[in-house]
C-alpha cells in the first residue's frame, strides 16, 4: 500500500484533551461529568443539522445547549458569564502528551499536515501554536467553510479541495469511529486512534490502521 501524502487530523478529542473541560463546569457550579454530555449534545445536534441540509457553528450550538443543561444542573446566577466561562476553555485545552512527538515525526518523513474540525479553526490555532506546532501544518480547516459537518461527504471533500489532492492520497486520523467511517465512505484512508482500548463497532467501516498511540502513526505510515 503507497503511503498518502496528506495526513488530516481531527482536533476535538484526537488532538486536545476534552476531559479538562469539565474543570470548567465545576467552575460555574456544574459536575465535571456534564461536560460529556455537553459534548455529546452537541455533536449530536450538529449532525442533525447537516442531515437536514443545515448547519450551525459549533460554538453557536454549544451555547444554545449550555443555556438547556447548566440550569438543569442546578447553575444559577450569570447564566451567559457561565456559558462564555466554558466556551472559551476550548482554546486554552491541553494537547495529549503523543501529539508533539508524533506531528513532529510525521512532519519528518515529509508528509503534509492539516487539521479538519467540527470546531472553528481558531480554536485548532490556539491550541497548536500554544504548543509550537502551528509551524507544522499546511492547513488549519473548519467544517464552517465547507458547509457540513464530518462525517458527511462534503467536509472531507472540502480538505481535498484545499489540499488538492485526491480523497485517496489522503488518510484521516480519529479517535471517533464516526469520523473513521465517514471518510472511509468519502473515498480516504483512515486511522483510529484507540488510546483507552475501546471497541470499534463492527457496523461501521473498519480503518486502515489502528493505532493505540499517535506516536505508532508514523511507523504505520512508513510501513
Amino acid at each position: 500500500m503507497s503511503t498518502p501524502s496528506v495526513v488530516v487530523f481531527d482536533v476535538n478529542e484526537t488532538l486536545s484533551d476534552v476531559t479538562a473541560l469539565g474543570a470548567r463546569f465545576a467552575d460555574v457550579g456544574a459536575p465535571e461529568s456534564l461536560a460529556a454530555l455537553w459534548f455529546a449534545s452537541v455533536l449530536r445536534d450538529g449532525f442533525a443539522l447537516t442531515a437536514v441540509r443545515s448547519a450551525a457553528r459549533f460554538a453557536d450550538i454549544g451555547a444554545e445547549q449550555l443555556r438547556t443543561l447548566l440550569p438543569r444542573a442546578g447553575v444559577t446566577g450569570d447564566l451567559d458569564g457561565a456559558v462564555e466561562h466554558v466556551l472559551s476553555g476550548f482554546s486554552s485545552l491541553p494537547l495529549h502528551p503523543d501529539v508533539g512527538p508524533a506531528v513532529r515525526a510525521l512532519h519528518d518523513q515529509g508528509l503534509r499536515l492539516v487539521t479538519l474540525s467540527n470546531g472553528a479553526a481558531s480554536v485548532a490555532e490556539s491550541l497548536l501554536g500554544s504548543a509550537g506546532l502551528r509551524d507544522l501544518f499546511e492547513h488549519v480547516l473548519s467544517v464552517e467553510d465547507a458547509g457540513a459537518w464530518k462525517p458527511a461527504p462534503a467536509a472531507y471533500a472540502f480538505a481535498g479541495q484545499r489540499c488538492g489532492v485526491a480523497a485517496e492520497e489522503m488518510v484521516l486520523v480519529a479517535v471517533h469511529p464516526w469520523d473513521v467511517d465517514g471518510a472511509a465512505r468519502a473515498g480516504l484512508r483512515t486511522a483510529w486512534v484507540n488510546r483507552d482500548g475501546g471497541h470499534y463497532p463492527a457496523y461501521a467501516s473498519a480503518p486502515t490502521y489502528t493505532v493505540t498511540s499517535l506516536e505508532d502513526l508514523a511507523g504505520s505510515l512508513s510501513g
